[in-house]
């Protein structure tokens, strides 16, 4: 493996600072030459060593072996070399954040057969529905509706296009009747979501004519939990609202009723997202292309 031995104080630069810019000012040197020197290290490994969007930086695993090897005596650091460039074989830490209203992603067939099929590849699933930066927060990738991606992210399909659906018991139907428009919502009693304490309820969304408006259902019952919203709706507690694929099997087997369909048209679905391409690790390749296979057609 040919390195250039220059290009190693660009590099420690940015593994110190977190930074591009302050990585340049330090060394005396342009931004665009950190930038081309950490490609060119990048490249020479056949390994992404640092992850950047226009929000922030940090070091991949093989980064953090690097940085690490660094400080060892020169004669360790050929074999450090060697353990940084890239593998065949995917390996490592993987960590996603997911948002709790994946119900593909997150029902348990598709990370069960990617972890089957990847043995070395450990997998860590943080499921959150706050809006952060997932390179700043340490996560290889996220999966989110592409709608709330940041732009500067690469983002592949995990699904299909989904619908919302509001849906009811047929015990709470039978006591107080089915509404017709969804302007008749703020009449029943709602089971609402919201991403996080302090945060106002989502507001339910729906189209009539082809012109979008949303109802501000104030629900008597709020949660951040998927779950709750479903096991409340099925006691009988109100109407929830949520993606069609978190009710599918309770509406077939006739535990949940479907409702205001006609005001509810299909959106683009799930991504997962990540910050680049180029000298991508192994393990998140795999998991792409795992879902690439697994994605419905």
């Amino acid at each position: 493996m040919k390195i250039d031995l220059n290009l190693l104080p660009l590099f420690l630069a940015v593994a110190e600072e977190h930074n591009f810019r302050a990585a340049a000012d330090r060394l005396g040197v342009t931004r665009s030459a950190i930038s081309q020197g950490i490609r060119r290290l990048e490249d020479a490994f056949g390994t992404a060593l640092v992850l950047r969007t226009t929000r922030s930086v940090r070091l991949t695993e093989a980064g953090e072996r690097l940085r690490d090897a660094l400080s060892h005596p020169l004669a360790d650091i050929e074999t450090a070399f060697e353990s940084v460039s890239a593998e065949n074989m995917p390996r490592g830490l993987l960590r996603i954040a997911v948002t709790s209203i994946a119900e593909q992603f997150l029902s348990g067939p598709l990370i069960a057969s990617f972890a089957q099929a990847n043995p070395y590849v450990t997998i860590d699933v943080t499921v959150t529905d706050e809006e952060f930066d997932i390179v700043a927060a340490g996560f290889d990738a996220g999966v989110r509706l592409g709608e709330v991606i940041e732009q500067d992210m690469i983002a592949i399909p995990v699904t299909g296009d989904q619908r919302e659906m509001v849906v009811a018991s047929p015990s709470y139907l039978a006591t107080h009747g089915a509404p017709t428009h969804p302007r008749e919502l703020v009449r029943h009693r709602c089971i609402g979501w919201r991403p996080a304490p302090g945060v106002a309820p989502y507001r339910w969304e729906f189209e009539e004519n082809g012109i979008p408006f949303d109802v501000a259902v104030e629900p008597q019952i709020t949660t951040n939990d998927l779950r709750l919203m479903l096991r409340t709706a099925l006691a009988g507690g109100g109407l929830t609202f949520a993606p069609e694929e978190t009710f599918r099997p309770f509406v077939e087997a006739g535990e949940l009723v479907p409702l205001l369909g006609d005001f509810l048209p299909p959106f683009p679905g799930f991504f997962l997202y990540f910050p680049q391409r180029r000298n991508m690790a192994p393990k998140l390749r795999a998991l792409i292309e795992h879902i690439r296979r697994s994605k419905p057609h």
